[in-house]
């Protein structure tokens, strides 16, 4: 049936199903206890609401297995019965849809953050999709869903898992109204990395309305030919007099999107939470009616990091790539890695990306040192230090394969050659990566002299890449700069030979251009001029410096000379400011060189503003060193725990406001602070140090989900307050137990779903009835503002931090 799948989407406009949840709700499903289990425990229920949306015109029916994975289904005492749960789901929606419809095995997030942020390894999230993915399979599904994802690595494991088992794939990502998932991913970098896995269809789905969903989906469009899907909400929800959770948008109020959503290049529509069969049955109707939009194919290349993306090839202009994370000739960075220090690689990661890279080469090849732990170490602090995406750079495929493990969104391999062991080796590991590839255009018998040859081997490496499966797009060929000194014809067979390339193969070009004036004097001027002729002849992508003055100079003037530059709008803003500092866009848009940076250098005047920094940079393996040297000058603990560790702390809150900073970068910093503390603790008077108020956390009975709790636990106890974590599904007279026991300030709730948020509104009114006088803040995915002053909460958390900075400002004002 996979292949029926696959035709039915070339062929015509596909209707899923919408939400379970919330048909579950209304049979009467009460919170607690495990939704998936319910395949075992109430199997009629289950298919009844399969039916339905069947009925209504479904095409494709979602196995009730969105918490069926090992992870979440561990918190039940269920984690061994994987397989039975998820084959019997699969079972079931087989029945409802029959033999002409098809089924979805629904994967979905697995409550664990990965490393560094969290403690569950990419090949442990790996083998627990692959383990629910095989299962689902086996019990016959057609394709696999992979839903409401918030993290891109974790999607990353997800596609590789529903790919190996062999099943069309469909993913989607949840956005809020910044078109950020919560840890910043934006929908262009999402789809440049989920279409490169070979995602068979992408999208967006929860957290918002038809507009919001909408506009994620359109901005996928523009950077990916994949087709596309989408599952809006029935709007945002809210409290009624009753006390229910209602959603909004009527069937109708949904239809009216569907032209627009067509327009946008959508094949498959469906919904989720809030809609019921009755608005499948009309998007459904009015999406069959429409007449699909033909998508231009892109022929332009494109990388991602988490947050950001780069365009390279076609039309593109050209980018740049930072060549500096390399310890080539450089004693001391060399000796940074063998000792597994980071500092270098961070400093090189920030400056590189502020002085206008747009993608950055990491290399740790040292010898002696083991580059597979190295590559992942150096992958995870350029993730943590810049926004850019990354070149894996190894002659080591193990350590290359660690590295493709480790980085955030899409990378590019660098490198592989018309060599057959190579080509052997690397393409397989690219493509199952779904990473771009550099090509050096050298073979078994070495560099060719000639432009000629070269394209021959370029047309060789080609032809090997696509039949692994990578497209043309996806292959980068390096025309190989050799040292003019030593051979004075070569620089002229090199822009031969990218001329060559662009026109015969239309494949994008990319040198490193240092090389050709090795063992010359001013290198930097036959460098510069040779990047412009390079860009002139056609290159897209030039390994530089960039913190280089006269390399950027060239680049952003050849630019414009080659009309790449439009109304010349880059070299203006460079040439105003003339700096050597390059900002990103601040709407975490496709990395350019488009805005100059204005703000001003860091000033470090003494130890507190090192602190400050290194708080602001998540610098963990220096805190404690700085914090010693902090307490060796004299200075008192809480000077410098005000002054200089709560100054970066609360300076990452206003860069997480501005969009500049995103949960990964906010929990880097969260665990920098924690470590000063844990040092600094001990020379306070109290043991704990002073406290701001005592909070009592919990995500309510029948949720399992803590991701959003467990990150302001930690932001609390950072500033100063003393946090009571209960953890998860915890019952409401345990709650009210320990806030009278502790004598707490305040009682902060946490729920996902919409099947579990009334229970906070319980709550709530408990704590009332019973006379304990505590202030409540509420937060989680289906929460809004809205609903929170429904319950009488005092406060809503929108996010971490704005709920750290509110609880902050209720206590100042108790006291």
């Amino acid at each position: 049936m996979a292949d029926d799948f696959k035709r039915a989407l070339n062929n015509r406009a596909l209707v899923f199903d919408g939400s379970m949840g919330t048909m579950l709700q209304k049979l009467g499903l009460k919170p607690g206890g495990c939704p998936d289990e319910l395949v075992l425990t109430d199997p009629e229920m289950i298919l009844n609401v399969h039916r339905q949306y069947r009925e209504a015109g479904a095409d494709i029916i979602t196995t009730n297995t969105f918490g069926g994975n090992r992870f979440k289904l561990r918190e039940y005492g269920l984690g061994d019965r994987v397989s039975e749960i998820n084959q019997k789901a699969a079972l079931l929606a087989r029945k409802a849809v029959g033999s002409d419809g098809f089924v979805a095995g629904d994967l979905a997030p697995t409550g664990a953050f990965l490393e560094p942020v969290g403690d569950l390894s990419f090949d442990e999230a790996l083998e627990i999709f692959t383990e629910q993915a095989g299962a689902l399979a086996e019990g016959g599904a057609d394709l696999v869903i992979i839903e409401t994802m918030m993290d891109i690595r974790e999607v990353k494991a997800a596609i590789m898992a529903a790919k190996e088992v062999g099943l069309p794939v469909a993913v989607t990502m949840t956005f809020d109204e910044t078109m950020r998932t919560v840890l910043g991913t934006s929908p262009q970098a999402f789809a440049i990395m989920a279409g490169a896995l070979g995602a068979d269809i992408i999208g967006a789905n929860c957290s918002l309305g038809s507009e919001g969903i909408l506009k994620a989906v359109t901005a996928m469009s523009a950077v990916t030919d994949t087709p596309l899907m989408a599952q809006p909400n029935a709007g945002i929800p809210f409290l009624d007099d009753k006390g229910e959770t209602l959603f909004p948008d009527s069937p109708g109020e949904m239809v009216a999107f569907v032209p627009d959503f067509v327009r946008a290049g959508v094949r498959i529509f469906g919904g989720c939470c809030g809609t019921t069969p009755a608005h499948i049955k009309a998007v459904g109707g009015a999406f069959r009616a429409e007449t699909p939009v033909v998508r231009e194919k892109k022929t332009f290349g494109a990388l991602s990091s988490r947050t950001d993306f780069t365009l390279f090839g076609a039309n593109e202009p050209p980018i740049i790539i930072g060549e500096r994370i390399n310890p080539t000739g450089r004693k001391s960075f060399a000796g940074e890695i063998r000792d597994r220090k980071i500092s270098r690689i961070r400093q090189e990661a920030r400056e590189q990306s502020d002085a206008g890279a747009h993608t950055l080469d990491v290399n740790v090849g040292v010898p002696g040192v083991d580059e597979v732990k190295s590559m992942t170490m150096a992958v995870f602090a350029v993730n943590e230090n810049s926004t850019l995406p990354l070149v894996i750079d190894s002659s080591d495929p193990a350590a290359m394969e660690a590295g493709l493990k480790a980085v955030d969104g899409r990378a590019l391999v660098n490198s592989i050659s018309g060599e057959a062991k190579k080509l052997d080796i690397i393409l397989p590991l690219a493509a199952r990566y779904g990473a771009a590839v550099l090509g050096l255009t050298l073979d078994d018998s070495g560099i060719p002299d000639t432009a000629e040859g070269r394209l021959r081997v370029a047309e060789r490496i080609l032809k090997r890449a696509l039949a692994v499966g990578l497209r043309a797009e996806d292959i980068i060929i390096d025309c190989l700069a050799m040292t003019v000194s030593a051979v004075p014809e070569s620089a002229l067979a090199t822009l031969e030979a990218i001329r060559l390339v662009k026109k015969e193969l239309g494949l994008a070009t990319v040198l490193g251009v240092s090389n050709i004036s090795f063992g010359l004097p001013a290198r930097g001027l036959i460098n510069s001029h040779f990047l412009s002729m390079a860009i002139a002849a056609g290159l897209d992508c030039a390994i530089i410096n960039p913190k280089t003055t006269a390399m950027m100079d060239a680049y952003y003037s050849a630019s414009v000379l080659i009309n790449k530059d439009e109304r010349a709008e880059r070299f203006i803003s460079y040439a105003a400011v003339r700096t050597e500092s390059v900002s990103k866009p601040a709407d975490g848009g496709k990395k350019t060189a488009d805005a100059v940076s204005t703000e001003a250098p860091r000033e470090i005047n003494g130890i507190k503003d090192e602190l400050k920094y290194a708080i602001i940079d998540g610098d963990r393996e220096n805190i404690v060193a700085l914090v010693e040297e902090a307490l060796g000058q004299g200075l008192e603990a809480m000077d410098i725990s005000n002054n200089g560790l709560i100054a970066g702390l609360n300076e990452v809150g206003k860069l997480f406001a501005s969009n500049r900073y995103f949960l990964p970068q906010v929990m880097l910093s969260a665990e920098t602070m924690k470590r000063a503390f844990a040092r600094l603790k001990k020379e306070f008077k109290e043991k704990t140090g002073p406290s701001l108020g005592r909070v009592l956390l919990a995500t309510v009975e029948g949720d399992i989900h803590d991701i959003g709790k467990n990150i302001v636990a930690i932001l609390l106890e950072n500033h100063g307050f003393e946090v009571i974590d209960l953890g998860k599904n915890v019952p409401t007279e345990r709650i009210l137990e320990e806030a009278v026991k502790r004598k707490v300030d305040i009682v902060g709730l946490s729920a996902l779903m919409t099947t579990t948020v009334m229970e906070m509104d319980n709550i709530i009114k408990k704590l009332r009835e019973k006379g304990i006088k505590v202030t409540t803040i509420v937060g989680g995915a289906v929460v809004t503002e809205e609903f929170s002053k429904n319950i009488g909460a005092d406060e809503f958390g929108c996010d971490a931090l704005s709920a750290v900075e509110k609880l902050k400002k209720l206590m100042e004002e108790k006291a």
